[in-house]
């Protein structure tokens, strides 16, 4: 929470972006460390350091605008998936990634650490994020499950 980092749904582990506040026209650099925002509507989840940054405490949300200022070396093991769910209570997420398993052939569960630990239900390992876009459509359109899938990248860090 202290240093300048940031998360992002699809954008891999390392890169830099520049974070534009619209309304203060202020600006941070921020290394892109986490998966999130998991809120609808949000591009970007910042560190509180970067929050105090540019102004953001207060209000704890802004209109940003982010710009990707360098992006990693391409490696091995990256790929895309879809989120599907988040749980507290690891057999409420085993029992969604059995039913997804079942249905599109391959789902798995990541453990969050934080406080609370939450456990990610992630469906496919797809190799391009429009290829998983596909995929959570698909889910979207077929399943019984009260979600909204979006896309995540599967980085090998």
């Amino acid at each position: 929470m202290e240093r300048m980092t940031a998360a992002h749904r699809t954008l891999p582990f390392t890169t830099w972006v520049r974070v534009f506040d619209l309304d203060t026209s202020k600006t941070v650099d921020l290394r892109i460390t986490d998966r999130g925002p998991f809120v609808d509507g949000r591009i970007i989840d910042i560190s509180h350091a970067a929050a105090r940054e540019i102004d953001m405490i207060g209000p704890g949300t802004a209109r940003v605008r982010i710009e990707v200022i360098r992006l990693p070396e391409v490696g091995e093991g990256m790929g895309f998936a879809v989120q599907v769910g988040v749980f507290r209570n690891r057999r409420n997420a085993e029992r969604v990634r059995s039913r997804m398993e079942t249905r599109y052939g391959s789902a798995r569960l990541l453990l969050r650490p934080g406080n609370p630990e939450v456990w990610r239900v992630l469906v496919g390992a797809e190799s391009t994020e429009s290829q998983a876009s596909s995929l959570a459509d698909r889910i979207r359109r077929e399943s019984d499950e009260k979600t909204d899938p979006f896309v995540v990248r599967l980085d090998s860090v």
